[in-house]
């Protein structure tokens, strides 16, 4: 091991790495978190009792996420998905509670088809990973639906519910999963909050 430097393990393997990188660890490790789940990184931290508590939170789910098969939609699911939703624009008018609905099953229907579980409780931690930053749209989507089921939403209210499916809609179609590193390829290129555990030596 070079002078002014340290180990730290992943995998099998040993690298070393500067006490400068050691240093700047607790900064690195926030920021990436901030810009790779947004205000979902916000969210997690207000729900637990530390910071540290919720980023080994976060860290978990990219950790979960580098198990799932995530592939893009081929042109023609990509195109026929967008029929879709013109569709349900189009007859929003005159069926607004059932759209609502509709838009839902659709929305789950390309997580689907991208690889994401759709069944289990993780799924909305699953899509945090890469659509942390609009996945507050989807929970607002997902809350008014409800209340549309109990017939307790407005019209206005199944309006805003259309607008936020379709943010995370157009980002499952646009395979936004690309401008995020898988977290093997994180951790190669120095992203702090996928590397291994540290140790001196």
């Amino acid at each position: 091991m070079t002078r002014g430097s340290a180990k730290f393990l992943q995998g099998s393997g040993v690298q070393e790495v500067p006490f400068q990188f050691l240093l700047t660890w607790p900064s690195r490790l926030v920021s990436w978190l901030r810009r790779r789940f947004g205000l979902e990184y916000e969210r997690t931290l207000s729900q637990r009792d530390t910071r540290g508590a919720a980023e080994r939170e976060l860290r978990t789910r990219e950790k979960r996420f580098a198990t799932l098969d995530i592939k893009p939609l081929s042109p023609q699911a990509r195109q026929s998905s967008r029929a879709q939703w013109t569709k349900l624009q189009e007859q929003f008018v005159d069926a607004p509670g059932a759209t609502v609905g509709e838009a839902d099953q659709l929305v789950m229907a390309v997580m689907a088809e991208r690889g994401y579980p759709t069944e289990d409780f993780q799924q909305l931690s699953n899509l945090s990973v890469v659509h942390g930053r609009t996945l507050h749209h989807y929970r607002k989507a997902r809350q008014i639906s409800g209340r549309a089921a109990r017939d307790e939403a407005s019209t206005e209210d199944l309006r805003q519910a259309m607008v936020h499916y379709r943010v995370l809609f157009e980002e499952l179609l646009d395979d936004t999963d690309k401008d995020y590193p898988q977290p093997a390829a994180a951790a190669r290129d120095g992203h702090p909050a996928l590397h291994g555990n540290l140790r001196e030596s």
